[in-house]
């Protein structure tokens, strides 16, 4: 019986046309037209506001406190991937700082998505590297425990696997199913155009949302023909 390696070095990746596409919208356009899924639970914030990142997920699993697997990723690495990492929700030590943060620059990483603790905050910032992360500690981590690399991940309560496309900004990220991106993009576009028009009637007096009336019945609040 074959056993499964702890590394996945090939897997298929979202294209960088693809990703591109998939840059100009904001995740919370993202994820309404995937059905409200995929967006990583709020405890995962990018290190500063204006940070943004797109790309494909390269998956490192790692045990609480440890960055060995993550150095290993990084070595791994393809230009555009996005490092997603299950930390484990750990906040005891900082899994990454300033001189990871460089390599990964280096190597044409796009960014970090880290359900763990990175510290050297200032310095990152001020590389404007694009990092979402759980928060924060200056204790360092150890490199002794194995880990996994391109294996499926829970991150944020959302599955990931490796090659899905990663969306990152002020809101939040986005996780969506590498099969799924093509055919959501021409939704994505139609609902920035939709959208836009709604604020536009907003602007000119339109504030009640047309679908009010009907959901207040079903939800049991307004009485039948009875109306706001």
């Amino acid at each position: 019986m074959n056993q499964l390696s702890d590394i996945i070095r090939d897997f298929e990746r979202v294209s960088p046309d693809l990703v591109r596409q998939a840059s100009a919208f904001q995740s919370a356009i993202l994820t309404d037209v995937a059905g409200r899924r995929g967006a990583l639970h709020g405890r995962i914030q990018a290190l500063r506001h204006r940070m943004k990142l797109a790309g494909s997920a390269l998956t490192v699993e790692v045990r609480p406190g440890d960055n060995l697997m993550i150095h290993a990723a990084i070595a791994l690495a393809q230009p555009g991937d996005v490092l997603v990492i299950d930390g484990k929700g750990d906040l005891s030590a900082a899994l990454m700082g300033t001189i990871m943060m460089n390599a990964c620059r280096q190597v044409g990483i796009a960014g970090v998505v880290i359900d763990g603790a990175v510290r050297d905050s200032a310095e990152i910032d001020e590389m404007d590297f694009p990092v979402f992360s759980l928060g924060t500690n200056p204790n360092g981590p150890t490199k002794l425990a194995s880990g996994r690399i391109g294996h499926p991940v829970s991150v944020g309560g959302v599955t990931v696997c490796p090659g899905d496309l990663v969306v990152g900004d002020a809101d939040g990220v986005v996780i969506v199913e590498r099969e799924r991106v093509e055919s959501l993009l021409p939704a994505a576009a139609q609902k920035v155009v939709d959208e836009a028009a709604r604020i536009e009637a907003v602007k000119k007096g339109s504030t009640s949302a047309k679908w009010l009336d009907s959901a207040m019945r079903n939800a049991g609040v307004l009485k039948e023909n009875e109306r706001l």
